[in-house]
């Protein structure tokens, strides 16, 4: 699923999943199911509740401690299966999580309904950003903000002064120490004119400033904030969460190219760090597990041994290096996913890694979430969890149900704790549909799953028509030698209204691989 709210039990070793959604190209499910994930166990466990809040997505969850400790959620979406039905919530609930039961709590005077908004639990009070409003006939996004205080369960509209954030939904929103705001980031659009919308990613980042100590009459003020460092690429549908040391992060997302008709999504799987304290921005950068680290490193680095956390920031910073993927789906659409590596050195000290997981006959590339967005996330120990979330391959979405984490003391390398079963995922293009069984773990991760279904799907054609590999030939010298065959594969399963440049691009990645297949 996408869009639920994941979150660190506060006492137990356990994460809360509540909500989400998933579509399967003709009907939308949301939910109003709770799981909860054992760390420990490495399990998931669905918990009954009676009397749960309504089916939801794009809602927003925050934790508090109190009396074993509390799940506030807030807003939210809900679609009907076939899409006619359409509404936001304004409803606040509250999950005791010592007693097993949910309550809803009524106050006036409090948001909007909305999606897309943010919560954080700041100094025993809830505060809310942003979010939209979309109804058949028009949109609204906001800046607005509202506090609920957890002690009185009271709703107050804050009226900041100084110039606020524009409206924005899915930013970025974190609390520092002192008991002030950070917002980084979001998407709106605005209609240009009849029928055209245009959108906007946000990267513009604000401070709101409290002068109190979390009263009613506290003052608060809104000013710009302009992070030094290096700032997360621009995008949407990114995750947040905060980390140890003083520092919130983020996951993930997608950039959308609007090209004339389509829309190419760049789908991501980096981490960004913002260092509260330091008002600073870094790129979290994989050191290798440590064994290995070491080995590399004894000639090379051995003063900056040592460093511990703070050595990711004082590498000098070097132009960051794309690594792009391509995906192709069956019916011949490409998905480019690009992958940011943050400076030469680390893509030198990764493909050695590399190199030495291939000799150990592992999978020769360290284990990674595959690049999406609209992720879970949630910190617990210092450690990052990353679950679920979605990706496109042409006009295909992909939901995903995997779980993998990162240890942000030692960032050194992603663990995947369950894995996606392709078998979980169905498209259907018409027809009938079947509710999907999302209780299924096993096989493969993301990517490599389209890989090897498009490897599969070529098979059933035979593999001898294809030209084969000739014994220590390069990849350069193989397309050189079949580029006109694959062109034409590409085009007679494109179609004669592909673009040529689409065309060639389709036919070098059927190309590669078939090439890596054979290798």
């Amino acid at each position: 699923r996408l869009n639920g709210s994941l979150s660190a039990h506060p006492e137990k070793d356990e994460l809360i999943l509540f909500g989400g959604e998933y579509f399967n190209g003709q009907k939308t499910y949301l939910y109003n199911e709770l799981y909860v994930y054992n760390i420990r166990k490495n399990s998931w466990a669905k918990v009954e509740i009676p009397n749960p809040p309504p089916r939801r997505c794009a809602h927003q969850a925050a934790v508090v401690p109190t009396a074993g400790g509390q799940l506030w959620v807030f807003g939210g979406e809900f679609a009907s299966p076939n899409g006619e039905q359409f509404y936001h919530y304004k409803d606040l609930w509250v999950l005791h999580l010592a007693t097993k039961t949910w309550e809803q709590i009524k106050a006036s005077g409090g948001p909007s309904g909305r999606s897309g908004h943010r919560m954080v639990a700041c100094k025993r009070q809830l505060i809310i950003f942003g979010g939209f409003h979309e109804s058949a006939r028009d949109y609204i996004y906001y800046n607005d903000v509202y506090t609920f205080n957890l002690d009185s369960f009271t709703w107050s509209k804050l009226a900041p002064s100084g110039i606020a954030p524009a409206p924005r939904s899915g930013c970025q929103m974190a609390t520092t120490p002192e008991g002030h705001v950070i917002i980084y980031g979001g998407y709106s659009k605005q209609r240009i004119k009849k029928d055209v919308d245009k959108g906007t990613l946000h990267t513009d980042m604000f401070l709101l400033k409290t002068e109190g100590a979390g009263k009613e009459e506290d003052k608060w003020a809104w000013s710009r904030l302009n992070p030094s460092g290096v700032k997360p690429t621009p995008r949407s549908g990114f995750s947040v969460a905060i980390g140890p040391n003083n520092r919130s992060l983020l996951f993930g997302g997608v950039h959308d190219e609007e090209e004339e008709e389509s829309i190419e999504g760049d789908f991501f799987n980096d981490i960004y760090f913002y260092d509260i304290g330091k008002n600073r921005w870094f790129p979290g950068q994989l050191k290798g597990p440590k064994s290995e680290k070491r080995k590399r490193r004894r000639g090379r680095q051995a003063e900056a041994e040592g460093a511990g956390d703070e050595e990711m920031e004082k590498q000098p910073p070097q132009g960051p290096v794309e690594i792009v993927k391509e995906v192709v789906a069956e019916d011949g659409t490409v998905m480019t996913i690009k992958q940011v590596i943050s400076g030469p050195a680390e893509e030198k000290e990764r493909s050695e890694s590399e190199e030495e997981e291939e000799e150990d006959g592992a999978l020769g590339q360290q284990v990674e979430p595959c690049p999406r967005s609209n992720a879970m996330l949630a910190v617990k120990h210092g450690v990052l969890y990353v679950y679920g979330g979605m990706f496109e391959v042409g006009d295909r979405q992909f939901t995903l149900s995997d779980l993998y984490s990162i240890d942000l003391h030692k960032m050194e390398e992603w663990k995947v704790l369950v894995e996606m079963d392709p078998k979980a995922q169905e498209w259907l293009e018409e027809s009938e549909s079947d509710e999907e069984d999302d209780d299924t773990e096993g096989a493969e991760g993301g990517e490599e799953e389209e890989e090897s279904s498009e490897e599969e799907s070529e098979d059933e054609g035979g593999e001898e028509q294809h030209p084969s590999v000739e014994p220590e030939e390069k990849h350069a010298d193989y397309l050189s030698r079949t580029e006109q065959y694959w062109i034409k594969l590409a085009r007679s399963n494109m179609g004669p209204d592909a673009k040529e440049k689409k065309v060639v691009k389709v036919a070098h990645a059927m190309a590669k691989t078939f090439y890596e297949g054979s290798a």
